[in-house]
């Protein structure tokens, strides 16, 4: 598929914010973040920017985002209205928590926490379930696709709150789950790498099975459909090259997750202040560019089942 850069900002910075507001809501009535309504306010503030800014980008690769609203009709049937009705809902329990926080709620403020926090795990479910759902695209209809989406939402999300509690010298919870979010990411991606890579499944459709001559023999097209290339093989067949998808990766593993990884675990071995919002400054980063390059091979490494017809794989 062709890797727009709209969807690509979308499913990094939305599914950052989501992942910090989840860990805000549920790290807050716990103590395990800073209780200061300036701190509250600040985390959530960039949460909600970050989650905006996502939002809007999604907006932008409609071909008439005037109408997105009409999308929310659609909740019965489509993932991708249910993902809009999720954030939209979303937005009820931050308003509160906002309010809870300026005017001392207390354990009021706890309560819609936790319901902003639900509701952040819901979106990015339906955020991944549209891609899972996707039964002619073999690299997306994978039972790794959703944990990944909620594990590198729950990784770039700590990490970001990671450095905003450091400013106030307590950050140690979020930045130990930072750390564990890095390694669980970084094996998901390693795992979800490896069985794209194999054979394809048995079931998985192939020219043979198209047409129905799979008992001849191996079939392939006499003659290409078409002498140019048009908008499906751009859209729909978009192929990256093997060598420059390695180094992606490379970077997505090693620079997003790895580094990260041993950012997040000197911070918490650090003392003070400076030392622990320098690292998780740069920790976060590094996170959000390797995040960057591996939401880009999500979308370049998925090819849909109508390239057969072009290709005959």
């Amino acid at each position: 598929m062709n890797p727009a850069p709209s969807i690509v900002l979308f499913t990094t910075a939305s599914g950052a914010g989501y992942g910090m507001l989840f860990w805000l809501g549920l790290l807050r009535p716990l103590g395990l973040v800073p209780q200061g309504v300036a701190f509250g306010l600040i985390a959530l503030g960039l949460a909600v920017f970050l989650i905006t800014i996502g939002l809007l980008s999604s907006m932008a690769h409609l071909g008439h985002p005037e109408r997105a609203w009409r999308a929310l009709s659609q909740w019965r049937s489509s993932w991708l209205s249910r993902e809009g009705v999720a954030a939209v809902a979303t937005f009820l329990p931050i308003l509160l928590l906002g309010l809870g926080l300026i005017l001392g709620w207390g354990a009021l403020t706890h309560l819609f926490g936790l319901l902003a926090a639900a509701g952040a795990v819901a979106t990015v479910y339906c955020t991944g379930m549209i891609y899972a759902s996707l039964k002619p695209i073999r690299q997306w209809r994978h039972p790794l696709v959703v944990p990944g989406y909620l594990m590198l939402s729950s990784f770039s999300g700590a990490t970001i709150l990671a450095m905003t509690a450091a400013y106030w010298g307590q950050a140690w919870a979020p930045a130990l789950l930072a750390a564990l979010g890095a390694a669980g990411a970084f094996w998901v991606k390693q795992s979800y790498w490896r069985d794209i890579d194999g054979p394809a499944p048995a079931d998985a459709p192939t020219i043979e099975s198209a047409t129905g001559l799979g008992a001849i023999g191996r079939t392939r097209p006499l003659e290409p459909p078409h002498t140019e290339t048009n908008y499906l093989l751009r859209e729909m067949g978009f192929r990256i090259a093997r060598k420059h998808a390695q180094r992606l990766r490379r970077v997505a593993l090693l620079g997003g997750f790895a580094v990260p990884l041993a950012l997040a675990v000197l911070a918490l071995l650090a003392g003070g202040t400076l030392w622990p919002v320098l690292l998780l400054s740069l920790a976060t980063s590094c996170a959000l560019l390797g995040l960057l390059a591996e939401r880009w091979l999500m979308f370049a490494e998925a090819t849909h089942t109508v390239t057969l017809y072009y290709t005959g794989r």
